[in-house]
């Protein structure tokens, strides 16, 4: 039910960002096939603090893609960093994960928006993005964003790709049967994961609330 909801909105978003869309819930549908180590909520949020550190980490990466320092990656930069890499994304490949990862809209990926970038490239089982993970050096935060994609196929009960309200629901139910503020705790928690209100959380908005959740804010080096 909840892919059907999902691919609506996503035409909205034009084809480029659905094709996209599609590739990243056909892959957490394959990684969902193989099951998730995550037994509750509760597992998920005593990782917090290693996977802060692991998402911290690609602070190095951000660094080199924003050549102006002025604390935003532009798509021309992103396109230039993949030039000196030498990994060989096509221009469409770069716009449509650029605006994937824009989700603010503002022309600029901020630090939190680049981990998702970073998350979504290490996703995707392309040449291309095979090549940009070796250059790159995800290899190392591999661990990382394994454990973000464990956590998402937890939440993700009926493995479409997508979370819905009521999975959420069952997810916190199963860490914390009986507590009668268990329903809204995952109100919450689903209404900071859905970013575009539209019923369904994919895996990008989950991984811009996952962010949030372990501290790394749209400000991050403001507070700095």
């Amino acid at each position: 039910m909840g892919g059907v909801f999902g691919r609506q909105d996503a035409s909205k978003r034009g084809s480029h960002g659905l094709k996209l869309e599609s590739k990243m819930v056909e892959s957490m549908r394959q990684r969902a096939a193989h099951g998730t180590s995550v037994k509750s909520f509760n597992t998920i949020i005593m990782k917090f603090p290693r996977i802060d550190e692991g998402l911290r980490n690609c602070k190095a990466i951000f660094e080199q893609f924003d050549e102006d320092s002025n604390g935003e990656i532009d798509k021309e930069e992103l396109k230039h960093c993949f030039q000196k890499l030498e990994i060989s994304f096509a221009e469409e490949e770069i716009s449509d994960l650029f605006e994937a990862c824009d989700i603010n809209e503002d022309m600029g990926m901020k630090f939190n928006e680049f981990i998702v970038f970073l998350c979504l490239v290490y996703l995707l089982n392309e040449p291309a993005a095979s090549e940009a993970k070796t250059k790159m050096g995800l290899g190392d935060l591999e661990s990382t964003f394994e454990t973000l994609v464990d956590a998402f196929v937890f939440l993700d009960k009926n493995k479409d790709g997508y979370i819905s309200k009521d999975e959420m629901i069952q997810a916190i139910n199963e860490s914390i049967p009986g507590e009668c503020s268990s329903g809204r705790i995952a109100m919450k928690r689903f209404e900071e994961m859905d970013w575009d209100k539209n019923g369904m959380v994919t895996f990008k908005e989950f991984l811009f609330a996952f962010s949030r959740w372990v501290g790394i804010g749209e400000n991050e080096d403001e507070d700095e």
